[in-house]
Order: structure tokens, then C-alpha cells, then sequence
């Protein structure tokens, strides 16, 4: 026997079996990007702010801050010998042993520009743009495991279910565009240890999350339509659910509204995306200086990607890059992650500084902790030439959107070990962030489960020395 669609759940089955078998874009992937109308409309910042967008290009694994922005010449002599005692003291830290040997900079350094910022020679092009830079070498977090860490710089939590970095600006900004999601992540490298839970919504409302882009096939899943299904047809489809949510708007199911939002902006995607991802309007020069080839999945091409959404009103953009975990043989993972990213870097923050863009978009760059003084110890790897995870001193660097350039914030002791001056937690990187986007961190918070939430939880002070 036939049931009235007329009903709640009746509705809900009907869009579930007809619309959403007509607009299969609708399925996982695209959910969390939705928009339900008003929660993505632009909002004003709460304070002053310069920068309107984000590219957070994060080296998920890891670099090693001593062989990349933080040369210890001490390292170099005290190569093979034990860890002086005194640099552990009575401490006792994961990854740690004072018994393995010192491991001096794989690499030479160079300081760069009037800045005289030091940079290590597998990154010539990032040494040529050192005076458009923030390095904040001062960097330290609680967590020394990959998954962990990240979420922790990604969601301001060890653990998984909060919103993310982008979420939050969503929610804190809107949107500024209607034809694109307002969060996109985009990753090259092997797989992401922390996984989707880094641009997840969590808790807020499901369209503030990250849209994710394949490297293979459609770029975003389901954007082709199925065979036999025609535009009109979809239009038509849209339609008609709309209006059998509108009666009872007050009523209308959450999962059945996210769906209905995540298939209005896959129908919108089919006629926005294609002009996002064809790069054939990009001049020549263009593509050499990010060492893009279009046809290829690479971080270079990931780089140019961000740049165009960023251009057309994507208001935060992440690429993940996996691989910098070099437990052994540091040096030759530094040159192929070097090879892989520093041309495309450097060329990000020149093409955004050419356009007129820089000014207003925040770019980001680091990994979710350093790496050890010492090698690597694991009886597993042998005489690896690696080094261990180490939350203690990790180095960043930030351009553009506000952000003071061509100077050095923060030091760590002559062996690499501890931060000796102003240290800078995540929570203070979150914080300057925010600030810089016109946020507050500590109002930018939702209600859930009894009480108020942010980013930075009960931590967090913006770091003024960063600030133009």
C-alpha cells in the first residue's frame, strides 16, 4: 500500500529514493559543504582584519625544523656523541633517548634576502621570497603522535569530533561565494594520518565542514551526471523537494535539509567547477613557475588550484601534504618533499603578491611538530640517518593577510632541543589566525552539550610580534 508523502517520514523516504537517485551528488562527500541558505551568508568580522581568505598548506609527518629553518652549527660538532645530560635534566620525554647519538644538519644554510632569514639550500625559491616571510620558530605542542597532533592544530583537540581550523572561519565569516563550497581541502603525498576528521564540522552545523577534491576521476564525487539524467531533469527534481519541505519548514528533518543543501550546491558545482579546474586559460609562464603540469595530480597543481578558488571566493582552502615523517634517511625524504613543494610554495606567495591577493589572503606553512637533535634509535631501521618525533620546537612560517614580513620570531638552544624565547603554542597560532581574519577567538564559540565552545578552548594569546 502506497503512504502519503505528506507525512515526516514519508517525505524523507520519498527524497531519499527519488531526488537523491536523480542527484546522486548529494552522497557522502559533499554533505558537510552544503548550505541551508542563511548560515552561509557573509558575515562582518568582529574586529579589524585584513586578510578575507586562508591556504593552509600543512606538511602533514613532520619536517625537520633543523636541517629546513633552524641551523645549530653545535649539532654539527657534537655529531655521533651523546646528548649532553644537562639538556634533559631529570625530564623525561616519548621519543626521547639520551643515549642516542647527536645528528648534525643534513643540508647547508643560506640566510636570504635584508632579512637575512635562514633557510636550508633544498629550498632555493622559498629563499628567494625570505622577505615576504614570518618564521615562528618557537613553535611547541602537547601531542607527539601524527593523528593526534594534527587534530590538535586542525580542531584545537587531540581527539576526533570538533570542528575544524576551516570550520570555524566559515562559521565565523561565511561565505563569499554561492557557486563553490567555502572550505576545500585538497591533499598530495600518501594517505592523511588524521583523516577526515581534520576538516570536519563536527559539532556545528554539517555545511561548515571541508569538501575534500579526488586526485582521480570527477575531482569532486558524483559531479558528472549518472547516464539518462539530464540538467533539467535535476533542476526539476531540486524543485520539487523544496517544495514539499517548505509547509512545515519547522519541522523539516536536519539529515533531509543537509541533503537537499548538499544537492543544490552539486547542482550548482556541474556549472562552476569545470572553470575552476581547467587550467588551460593559464598563461605559460604561469604553470612554469609553479612547476605545474595541468594533467598531472601534484602539489604544484594544488597550489594554482587554491589560488583560483581563492579568487573566486573559497573562503578557506587546505592542501595536505603527506610524507615528511623521516624516521630514516632524513635527507633524502627532505629532497623529495623539497622537490615536491618549494617551487610551488614560493610560487603561491608571489602569483597571490602579483594579483593584488596577498594582502587579503593568509597563507600558512608547517607540520604538526619538529624533529629530534638526535637519530633515530629504532633497532628496526639500523643506522638510519632519521630523527624521532619532537613536540618540544618545531618552526612555521606565515604570509601575507596581515602578517608582519621578513622577520624571525622566536629561538630555541644551540642544540635545537627546547624553545629559549617566546615560546608559541598552537593554540597562540590559532589565535593570531583567527585575529588576523577579524575573529576573536576568545567570542567566536557555539553552544553544545551544556556549554560553549572554541577553537582554542580556554588558551590562547594572538602573537602581536606577527602582526603588520
Amino acid at each position: 500500500m502506497n503512504q502519503p508523502v505528506s507525512s515526516h517520514s514519508g517525505r524523507r523516504a520519498f527524497l531519499r529514493q527519488g531526488v537523491f537517485s536523480l542527484a546522486p551528488l548529494a552522497l557522502a562527500g559533499l554533505d558537510s559543504s552544503a548550505a541551508r541558505g542563511a548560515p552561509l551568508a557573509p558575515k562582518s568580522p568582529m574586529g579589524s582584519s585584513r586578510a578575507k581568505a586562508v591556504i593552509h598548506l600543512f606538511m602533514s609527518g613532520a619536517p625537520s625544523q633543523l636541517d629546513l629553518f633552524d641551523p645549530k652549527p653545535e649539532l654539527t660538532r657534537l655529531e655521533g656523541k651523546p646528548l649532553p645530560p644537562s639538556v634533559i635534566g631529570n625530564q623525561r620525554y616519548a621519543f626521547i633517548r639520551p643515549e642516542a647519538g647527536v645528528l648534525g644538519p643534513r643540508f647547508k644554510f643560506r640566510r636570504h634576502g635584508s632579512s637575512g632569514a635562514d633557510i636550508s639550500e633544498v629550498f632555493p625559491y622559498l629563499g628567494r621570497i625570505a622577505d615576504r616571510l614570518c618564521f615562528i620558530r618557537s613553535m611547541k605542542t602537547e601531542q607527539f603522535n601524527h593523528a593526534p597532533a594534527q587534530m590538535l592544530l586542525q580542531t584545537g583537540f587531540s581527539q576526533p569530533g570538533r570542528p575544524s581550523f576551516g570550520s570555524w572561519v566559515v562559521y565565523g565569516l561565511g561565505a563569499e561565494t554561492s557557486e563553490l563550497p567555502a572550505y576545500m581541502v585538497l591533499s598530495t603525498g600518501a594517505g592523511i594520518s588524521g583523516g577526515a576528521a581534520l576538516w570536519s564540522a563536527g559539532f556545528l552545523p554539517g555545511e561548515y565542514g571541508g569538501t575534500r577534491l579526488r586526485n582521480q576521476g570527477d575531482p569532486i564525487l558524483h559531479l558528472s551526471n549518472p547516464p539518462g539524467i539530464t540538467r533539467e531533469a535535476q533542476r526539476a527534481a531540486l524543485d520539487l523537494a523544496a517544495g514539499l519541505t517548505k509547509p512545515r519548514p519547522a519541522a523539516a528533518d536536519p539529515e533531509t535539509s543537509t541533503r537537499l543543501a548538499a544537492a543544490e550546491m552539486a547542482f550548482r558545482l556541474q556549472a562552476s567547477a569545470p572553470g575552476l579546474f581547467d587550467l588551460s586559460g593559464e598563461s605559460r609562464a604561469t604553470l612554469e613557475r609553479y612547476g605545474c603540469d595541468p594533467a598531472k595530480p601534484s602539489f604544484a597543481r594544488a597550489c594554482l588550484l587554491a589560488r583560483r578558488m581563492v579568487e573566486r571566493g573559497v573562503r578557506f582552502v587546505t592542501i595536505f601534504h603527506e610524507g615528511w615523517d623521516a624516521h630514516s634517511d632524513v635527507a633524502g625524504n627532505l629532497r623529495r618533499n623539497a622537490q615536491a613543494t618549494d617551487q610551488a610554495s614560493a610560487a603561491l606567495v608571489e602569483d597571490l603578491a602579483g594579483r593584488g591577493m596577498l594582502d587579503e589572503t593568509l597563507v600558512a606553512w608547517g607540520g604538526e611538530f619538529g624533529r629530534t637533535p638526535m637519530v633515530e634509535t629504532n633497532p628496526t631501521l639500523g643506522r638510519s640517518l632519521g630523527r624521532d618525533h619532537h613536540p618540544q620546537a618545531f618552526t612555521m612560517w606565515l604570509a601575507g593577510g596581515g602578517v608582519r614580513p621578513g622577520i624571525t620570531i622566536g629561538r630555541t638552544d644551540e642544540l635545537g632541543f627546547h624553545v629559549v624565547e617566546r615560546p608559541v603554542e598552537v593554540y597562540d597560532l590559532q589565535a593570531t589566525m583567527l585575529h588576523l581574519l577579524g575573529l576573536d577567538h576568545t567570542r567566536l564559540t557555539f553552544h553544545h552539550a551544556g556549554r560553549d565552545f572554541r577553537l582554542t578552548d580556554i588558551h590562547g594569546q594572538v602573537v602581536r610580534e606577527a602582526l603588520a
